[in-house]
């Protein structure tokens, strides 16, 4: 068994066997990404559908993501990626693929690369390699990611990455490990250390039932407020923070959508902290 050091659950996996994300595979006595380079999705977006709200608006962004992911969200947007074995998916590219697709659509209005769509950190030895060329092309790199990964794997992608938008899904340690099979603490420590070097904005997805409370907005956006830079100085109140709506999916199918005048009031709250509130899906 070979320990996997990528997120908090430290899988132990067997030779030959996948961890818990199911893209993390032990050959040869090393973990390794069995995701890496594999896509499943390859878009050129614009830059707020991210979300990205104070982050070179009005540009594009050539948004990649393979499978797999290290949270079970019974809601998942992207469920048939995020739990998908990558069996049923072929299509491969390269760091240096990548990188100079990028700088093809730089024409079309392209920034750069977002790793997005499924977990981009379970497969972070791809995002390192890419956004280093990426980088070096004079673009930018953009990740999506629950924010469910060690502070060590951080630091190594850290200094390539220009921008994040980081899911903050629930402000309740119970929700984390019981709904999600996450850890809270993770991602807080992981959007602490993000922010010191990036541009950071976050998104909460309003579950009825779930994360919908009054109480809780408060604790999280009272929370954001607090995060401090490289310097130490508090300045969390401008780290903008998407509030959207959630509409049945996966295997929350039987469960209403968010009402609308519920993320205003949400947002109403969270603006009593934060500068920058958004409004999604509504």
């Amino acid at each position: 068994m070979t320990v996997c050091k990528v997120c908090f659950r430290h899988c132990d996996i067997a030779e030959g066997r996948t961890g818990a994300c199911g893209a993390r595979s032990c050959v040869d006595g090393v973990v390794t990404a069995s995701n890496y380079g594999r896509i499943t999705a390859l878009a050129l977006d614009p830059i707020e559908k991210k979300p990205l709200s104070r982050f070179c608006p009005g540009k594009k962004i050539l948004s990649v993501g393979s499978y797999g992911c290290n949270l079970f969200c019974p809601f998942c947007q992207n469920y048939d990626i995020s739990r998908s074995d990558g069996s049923e998916f072929d299509d491969e590219i390269t760091p240096e693929g990548l990188a100079e697709l990028a700088l093809k659509y730089r024409d079309r209005g392209n920034i750069g690369v977002a790793f997005t769509y499924n977990e981009p950190l379970i497969g972070y030895e791809f995002i390192r390699d890419t956004a280093k060329l990426v980088r070096d092309m004079g673009m930018k790199n953009v990740l999506v990611t629950n924010g469910t990964a060690e502070l060590e794997i951080l630091e190594e992608i850290i200094p390539y990455i220009d921008a994040m938008n980081v899911d903050l899904k629930s402000f309740s340690e119970k929700t984390y490990s019981e709904v999600l099979k996450g850890d809270l603490k993770t991602t807080k420590a992981f959007i602490g250390r993000a922010v010191k070097s990036c541009h950071v904005e976050l998104t909460t997805l309003i579950v009825p039932g779930m994360n919908d409370s009054e109480e809780e907005m408060r604790e999280l956006s009272c929370w954001i407020s607090g995060l401090k830079d490289s310097s130490g100085n508090v300045f969390g109140s401008k780290v903008p923070l998407h509030i959207s709506r959630f509409f049945p999916r996966y295997k929350m199918n039987d469960v209403r959508a968010t009402e609308v005048s519920l993320i205003y009031r949400l947002a109403e709250i969270a603006s009593e902290k934060l500068e920058y509130v958004y409004t999604g899906n509504c």
